[in-house]
């Protein structure tokens, strides 16, 4: 059974007049188990395999060789289907026209799904939006499903719709089923398959070589089937008077998820964080305060992970007014670290934006800032991706020249990674 706990970091103390609390919040789950085995519901899973004339011969080949993959890591009992999209989407596997349109994994089952992704040709459009459309409308088609995991894999931009459509069709299966989707190549948009992995609780990153498409395809279905804990909603409470500034998961991701808000009482908020496996996750939660007198506490926020109705985790973030500046002035280090990390996630998608349009200025600017914060926050593997888009003259200054000959890939992966955190060191 999955156990679950709960560390606060916060500097507590408040100057006169203060109002503003800031608490760094660690959930950590063990034990999650199995999904779909755990009797909390059952899993489904859904692969989208692009399926465009863009793929070509090359990619498709790999991209059916990493379908194939996922399949096999798919656990018996699960359902699941397989999706191929081009401008249009259709359902692959299974074979069927009403009813369910996912099927339980078993031998036969999984024989079958290798064969359809066999017969994968490449042609068409793309329009994403569609194959959203259509895993939302398979997982609906049962129910009983607790569990809602999709793997989405593109290679072009989405030529086939306006992003209104793209824009709908997300916000219509937003909160229905989660979504990692990856690009392979060079040719797709960042910022396009970011929007759907966000709205979707998920992730986004770059496969640069069609060749690593088999491992990662089989790892994302292996960390999808190793979280046992089908979903989980983090709930902030306030005082009377008091305003929740933002609620951000920090790490492993910045992800910020103040406009997922949805009412659970008068002082209470609730948060989606999708499924759990054997993982820690970190929120920075800021709460504004009514200022209180010198030498007075109160409670400023309470922070639980819920599953179902039952309290799994609990957190206290709490407030004392004091005029001891050596109390006051102290920078929490979780804090610290957390809010640099979510400033470098932005400088790096600022500073390539304006690097697209050429504006060398802001773009050097920005990924000056992000190379400081790289190193201030001790993020090497961000330092290592921006050295290939810039030449760092000095990163505790973030003096930095924008380089005249980059790799499209580079760059796309330093975007794709922007959201990546490291946890403070000091921690624990």
């Amino acid at each position: 059974m999955a156990e679950f706990s709960a560390s606060v970091y916060q500097n507590e103390f408040l100057p006169d007049g203060g109002t503003d609390v800031n608490a760094i919040v660690t959930l950590t789950c063990s034990g999650a188990g199995a999904a779909g085995q755990t009797g909390g519901g059952d899993a489904g899973e859904i692969i989208i395999v692009d399926t465009s004339g863009s793929m070509g011969r090359t990619k498709l080949e790999a991209a059916k060789t990493a379908a194939a993959a996922a399949v096999d890591q798919v656990i018996d009992g699960t359902w699941f289907a397989v999706v191929a999209g081009s401008h249009q989407a259709y359902l692959a596997y299974p074979p069927v026209r009403s009813g369910a349109g996912l099927v339980r994994m078993d031998a036969a089952a999984r024989h079958g799904a290798h064969q359809a992704i066999a017969q994968f040709r490449a042609d068409g459009g793309t329009a994403m939006g569609t194959w959203l459309t259509l895993a939302g409308r398979l997982f609906d088609s049962v129910p009983a499903l607790a569990q809602r995991h999709a793997i989405l894999l593109t290679d072009g931009e989405n030529h086939n719709e306006t992003p209104e459509q793209l824009s709908t069709a997300i916000a219509g299966v937003a909160g229905r089923f989660q979504c990692d989707c990856r690009g392979v190549g060079v040719d797709w948009q960042v910022a396009e398959v970011r929007r759907i992995a966000q709205a979707l609780l998920g992730s986004v990153d770059i496969i640069p070589d069609a060749a690593q498409m088999q491992q990662v395809f089989a790892e994302l279905m292996q960390r999808s089937m190793g979280r046992g804990v089908a979903e989980a909603q983090l709930r902030v409470w306030a005082p009377q008077g008091a305003e929740v500034l933002f609620v951000r998961q920090v790490a492993p991701t910045v992800e910020d998820l103040s406009a997922r808000r949805t009412p659970v009482n008068a002082l209470t908020s609730g948060y989606p964080t999708g499924s759990w496996g054997d993982e820690s996750r970190d929120f920075h939660v800021s709460v504004r305060l009514a200022a209180k007198g010198l030498g007075q506490e109160q409670l400023a926020s309470r922070v639980q992970l819920v599953v179902g109705e039952q309290v799994v985790a609990q957190g206290l973030v709490k407030a004392r007014w004091s005029d001891d500046d050596s109390l006051t002035t102290r920078i929490n280090p979780e804090v610290a670290h957390y809010t640099g990390q979510t400033e470098l996630a932005e400088a790096i998608q600022d500073g390539l934006a304006a690097k697209a349009v050429g504006d060398e200025e802001t773009a050097t600017t920005k990924l000056g800032r992000a190379v400081q914060l790289a190193a201030a926050t001790g993020n090497d593997e961000a330092t290592s991706k921006l050295r290939k888009v810039v030449d760092i003259d000095d990163p505790d200054t973030g003096t930095v020249r924008l380089r005249r000959a980059v790799d499209k890939a580079d760059e796309m992966a330093l975007d794709t990674a922007s959201t990546k955190t490291t946890r403070v060191r000091t921690q624990g």
